[in-house]
Protein backbone atom coordinates (compact mmCIF):
# COMPACT_ATOMS: atom_id res chain seq x y z
CA UNK A 1 0.00 0.00 0.00
CA UNK A 2 1.21 3.51 -0.84
CA UNK A 3 1.16 5.86 2.15
CA UNK A 4 1.09 9.67 2.17
CA UNK A 5 1.90 10.31 5.83
CA UNK A 6 3.95 7.33 7.02
CA UNK A 7 6.66 4.97 5.87
CA UNK A 8 6.73 1.24 6.57
CA UNK A 9 9.81 -0.90 5.97
CA UNK A 10 10.58 -4.51 6.88
CA UNK A 11 14.17 -5.29 7.86
CA UNK A 12 15.02 -8.86 8.84
CA UNK A 13 11.78 -9.44 10.71
CA UNK A 14 11.60 -5.93 12.20
CA UNK A 15 8.90 -3.64 10.80
CA UNK A 16 9.99 0.00 11.09
CA UNK A 17 6.95 2.30 10.95
CA UNK A 18 7.77 6.01 10.64
CA UNK A 19 5.32 8.90 10.98
CA UNK A 20 6.45 11.09 8.10
CA UNK A 21 4.97 14.60 8.28
CA UNK A 22 8.11 16.59 9.16
CA UNK A 23 6.67 19.97 8.17
CA UNK A 24 3.89 19.38 10.74
CA UNK A 25 6.33 17.88 13.28
CA UNK A 26 4.65 14.55 12.48
CA UNK A 27 1.34 15.67 14.01
CA UNK A 28 -1.47 13.14 13.90
CA UNK A 29 -4.51 13.77 11.76
CA UNK A 30 -7.25 11.32 10.83
CA UNK A 31 -5.53 10.27 7.63
CA UNK A 32 -2.30 9.51 9.48
CA UNK A 33 -4.15 7.52 12.13
CA UNK A 34 -5.84 5.52 9.37
CA UNK A 35 -2.52 4.83 7.66
CA UNK A 36 -0.88 3.80 10.93
CA UNK A 37 -3.78 1.45 11.60
CA UNK A 38 -3.39 -0.09 8.15
CA UNK A 39 0.36 -0.53 8.58
CA UNK A 40 -0.13 -2.17 11.98
CA UNK A 41 -2.93 -4.39 10.69
CA UNK A 42 -0.68 -5.53 7.83
CA UNK A 43 2.14 -6.21 10.30
CA UNK A 44 -0.21 -8.28 12.44
CA UNK A 45 -1.04 -10.55 9.51
CA UNK A 46 2.47 -10.76 8.06
CA UNK A 47 4.28 -13.80 9.47
CA UNK A 48 7.61 -12.25 8.47
CA UNK A 49 7.06 -9.41 10.97
CA UNK A 50 8.31 -10.35 14.42
CA UNK A 51 8.68 -6.92 16.11
CA UNK A 52 7.41 -3.42 15.26
CA UNK A 53 9.34 -0.21 15.96
CA UNK A 54 7.42 3.09 15.85
CA UNK A 55 9.27 6.37 15.37
CA UNK A 56 8.99 9.79 13.74
CA UNK A 57 10.83 11.23 10.75
CA UNK A 58 13.51 13.87 11.15
CA UNK A 59 15.35 14.85 14.31
CA UNK A 60 12.82 17.18 15.94
CA UNK A 61 9.74 15.13 16.75
CA UNK A 62 8.35 11.66 17.30
CA UNK A 63 4.81 13.02 17.07
CA UNK A 64 4.31 16.57 18.30
CA UNK A 65 0.61 16.04 18.97
CA UNK A 66 -2.68 16.00 17.13
CA UNK A 67 -3.27 18.27 14.15
CA UNK A 68 -5.32 20.94 15.96
CA UNK A 69 -6.37 22.67 12.74
CA UNK A 70 -8.29 19.54 11.77
CA UNK A 71 -10.63 19.51 14.77
CA UNK A 72 -10.70 23.08 16.13
CA UNK A 73 -14.30 23.54 14.95
CA UNK A 74 -15.64 20.13 15.97
CA UNK A 75 -18.90 19.74 17.86
CA UNK A 76 -19.24 17.76 21.08
CA UNK A 77 -20.44 14.69 19.21
CA UNK A 78 -17.68 14.97 16.61
CA UNK A 79 -15.09 15.24 19.39
CA UNK A 80 -16.46 12.15 21.10
CA UNK A 81 -16.35 10.20 17.84
CA UNK A 82 -12.80 11.44 17.13
CA UNK A 83 -11.56 9.98 20.42
CA UNK A 84 -13.53 6.74 20.11
CA UNK A 85 -12.42 6.08 16.56
CA UNK A 86 -8.78 6.91 17.27
CA UNK A 87 -8.64 4.69 20.33
CA UNK A 88 -10.27 1.78 18.53
CA UNK A 89 -8.29 2.03 15.31
CA UNK A 90 -4.86 2.82 16.66
CA UNK A 91 -4.12 3.32 20.35
CA UNK A 92 -5.96 0.32 21.81
CA UNK A 93 -5.05 -1.65 18.70
CA UNK A 94 -1.34 -1.10 19.41
CA UNK A 95 -1.67 -1.69 23.16
CA UNK A 96 -3.23 -5.09 22.50
CA UNK A 97 -1.03 -5.95 19.53
CA UNK A 98 0.05 -9.58 19.55
CA UNK A 99 3.64 -8.77 18.54
CA UNK A 100 6.07 -6.57 20.49
CA UNK A 101 5.76 -2.85 19.69
CA UNK A 102 8.62 -0.53 20.67
CA UNK A 103 8.28 3.26 20.55
CA UNK A 104 11.57 4.95 19.64
CA UNK A 105 10.88 8.54 20.72
CA UNK A 106 13.01 11.10 18.90
CA UNK A 107 12.30 14.68 19.96
CA UNK A 108 8.86 16.00 20.89
CA UNK A 109 6.14 13.55 21.94
CA UNK A 110 3.23 15.69 23.06
CA UNK A 111 -0.48 15.04 23.42
CA UNK A 112 -1.47 12.35 20.95
CA UNK A 113 2.21 11.71 20.31
CA UNK A 114 2.88 10.75 23.91
CA UNK A 115 -0.36 8.76 23.92
CA UNK A 116 0.88 6.87 20.84
CA UNK A 117 4.18 6.14 22.58
CA UNK A 118 2.39 5.01 25.75
CA UNK A 119 0.26 2.60 23.73
CA UNK A 120 3.44 0.79 22.66
CA UNK A 121 4.64 -2.02 24.89
CA UNK A 122 7.65 0.00 26.01
CA UNK A 123 9.51 3.18 25.11
CA UNK A 124 13.06 4.21 24.26
CA UNK A 125 14.03 7.88 24.10
CA UNK A 126 16.71 10.05 22.57
CA UNK A 127 18.42 12.46 24.92
CA UNK A 128 16.64 15.48 23.41
CA UNK A 129 13.06 14.37 24.02
CA UNK A 130 10.33 16.58 25.43
CA UNK A 131 7.27 14.71 26.65
CA UNK A 132 3.94 15.99 27.89
CA UNK A 133 0.15 16.09 27.71
CA UNK A 134 -0.67 19.78 27.12
CA UNK A 135 -4.34 19.32 26.27
CA UNK A 136 -5.72 21.34 29.21
CA UNK A 137 -3.91 24.41 27.83
CA UNK A 138 -6.30 24.09 24.86
CA UNK A 139 -9.40 23.52 26.96
CA UNK A 140 -9.32 19.77 26.31
CA UNK A 141 -8.29 16.61 28.11
CA UNK A 142 -6.22 13.79 26.64
CA UNK A 143 -8.55 11.79 24.40
CA UNK A 144 -6.48 8.88 23.15
CA UNK A 145 -6.00 7.03 26.43
CA UNK A 146 -3.64 9.48 28.13
CA UNK A 147 -5.68 9.82 31.33
CA UNK A 148 -5.63 6.03 31.69
CA UNK A 149 -2.17 4.93 30.54
CA UNK A 150 -0.10 7.72 32.09
CA UNK A 151 -1.23 6.91 35.68
CA UNK A 152 -0.61 3.21 35.01
CA UNK A 153 2.96 4.00 34.03
CA UNK A 154 4.02 6.87 36.33
CA UNK A 155 1.42 6.75 39.12
CA UNK A 156 -1.68 8.83 39.78
CA UNK A 157 -0.07 11.86 41.46
CA UNK A 158 2.64 12.41 38.84
CA UNK A 159 0.16 11.83 36.03
CA UNK A 160 -2.24 14.41 37.42
CA UNK A 161 0.58 16.92 37.88
CA UNK A 162 1.72 16.48 34.29
CA UNK A 163 -1.84 16.73 32.96
CA UNK A 164 -2.87 19.69 35.12
CA UNK A 165 0.28 21.77 34.59
CA UNK A 166 0.51 20.91 30.87
CA UNK A 167 4.30 21.04 31.31
CA UNK A 168 6.86 19.08 29.36
CA UNK A 169 9.47 16.83 30.94
CA UNK A 170 12.90 15.99 29.55
CA UNK A 171 14.62 12.65 29.02
CA UNK A 172 16.08 12.42 32.52
CA UNK A 173 12.71 13.08 34.17
CA UNK A 174 11.02 10.60 31.86
CA UNK A 175 13.56 7.96 32.85
CA UNK A 176 13.14 8.80 36.53
CA UNK A 177 9.35 8.50 36.18
CA UNK A 178 9.74 5.13 34.38
CA UNK A 179 7.93 6.64 31.41
CA UNK A 180 10.80 5.45 29.20
CA UNK A 181 13.01 2.39 29.65
CA UNK A 182 16.24 3.79 28.23
CA UNK A 183 17.73 7.10 27.09
CA UNK A 184 20.40 7.17 24.40
CA UNK A 185 22.00 9.73 22.10
CA UNK A 186 19.70 10.65 19.24
CA UNK A 187 22.05 9.28 16.59
CA UNK A 188 22.05 5.91 18.40
CA UNK A 189 18.30 5.62 19.00
CA UNK A 190 17.27 3.46 16.04
CA UNK A 191 20.28 1.16 16.22
CA UNK A 192 19.60 0.69 19.95
CA UNK A 193 15.93 -0.08 19.22
CA UNK A 194 16.93 -2.63 16.59
CA UNK A 195 19.37 -4.25 19.02
CA UNK A 196 16.59 -4.73 21.57
CA UNK A 197 14.26 -6.03 18.87
CA UNK A 198 16.86 -8.62 17.88
CA UNK A 199 17.20 -9.73 21.51
CA UNK A 200 13.43 -10.20 21.66
CA UNK A 201 13.43 -12.20 18.43
CA UNK A 202 15.80 -14.79 19.93
CA UNK A 203 12.99 -15.89 22.25
CA UNK A 204 9.67 -17.59 21.64
CA UNK A 205 7.41 -15.06 19.97
CA UNK A 206 4.44 -17.33 20.73
CA UNK A 207 5.22 -17.10 24.44
CA UNK A 208 5.82 -13.35 24.16
CA UNK A 209 2.42 -12.85 22.54
CA UNK A 210 0.81 -14.80 25.38
CA UNK A 211 2.74 -12.75 27.94
CA UNK A 212 1.54 -9.47 26.36
CA UNK A 213 -2.04 -10.68 26.69
CA UNK A 214 -1.54 -11.71 30.32
CA UNK A 215 0.14 -8.43 31.33
CA UNK A 216 -2.59 -6.38 29.64
CA UNK A 217 -5.24 -8.37 31.50
CA UNK A 218 -3.98 -6.85 34.75
CA UNK A 219 -5.23 -3.46 33.54
CA UNK A 220 -8.63 -4.65 32.32
CA UNK A 221 -11.23 -4.48 35.10
CA UNK A 222 -13.35 -7.05 33.30
CA UNK A 223 -10.61 -9.67 33.46
CA UNK A 224 -8.82 -11.59 36.19
CA UNK A 225 -5.16 -11.29 35.23
CA UNK A 226 -4.14 -14.30 37.28
CA UNK A 227 -6.66 -16.49 35.47
CA UNK A 228 -5.47 -15.22 32.09
CA UNK A 229 -1.89 -16.01 33.15
CA UNK A 230 -2.84 -19.54 34.26
CA UNK A 231 -4.62 -20.20 30.95
CA UNK A 232 -1.71 -18.84 28.97
CA UNK A 233 0.81 -20.83 30.96
CA UNK A 234 -1.13 -24.03 30.36
CA UNK A 235 -1.58 -23.33 26.66
CA UNK A 236 2.17 -22.87 26.30
CA UNK A 237 2.70 -26.58 26.95
CA UNK A 238 0.89 -27.41 23.70
CA UNK A 239 3.16 -25.25 21.51
CA UNK A 240 6.05 -26.36 19.33
CA UNK A 241 8.07 -23.51 20.82
CA UNK A 242 7.78 -25.08 24.29
CA UNK A 243 8.99 -28.41 22.95
CA UNK A 244 11.92 -26.76 21.18
CA UNK A 245 12.80 -24.52 24.12
CA UNK A 246 12.88 -27.29 26.70
CA UNK A 247 14.66 -29.71 24.35
CA UNK A 248 17.33 -27.11 23.57
CA UNK A 249 17.80 -26.41 27.28
CA UNK A 250 18.28 -30.09 28.08
CA UNK A 251 20.62 -30.52 25.13
CA UNK A 252 22.59 -27.43 26.20
CA UNK A 253 22.16 -25.60 22.89
CA UNK A 254 20.47 -22.43 21.74
CA UNK A 255 16.82 -22.91 20.71
CA UNK A 256 15.58 -22.41 17.18
CA UNK A 257 11.95 -21.52 17.80
CA UNK A 258 9.51 -22.37 14.96
CA UNK A 259 7.05 -19.71 16.15
CA UNK A 260 4.19 -22.17 16.58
Amino acid sequence: MRYQNIKSELREGINLVVVDRPKKLNALNRETIEELHQAMADAELNDEVKVVILTGSGDRAFVAGADIAEFSQYTEEEGRELAAEGQRKLFDFIANFSKPVIAAINGYALGGGLELAMAAHFRLASDNVKLGLPEVSLGLIPGYGGTQRLPQIVGKARALELIMTAEMIDANQALQYHLVNHVVAQEDLLSFAFDIARKIMKNSLVAISTAIKAVNANYDPQLNGYEVEIEGFGASFATQDFKEGTTAFLEKRKPNFPGK
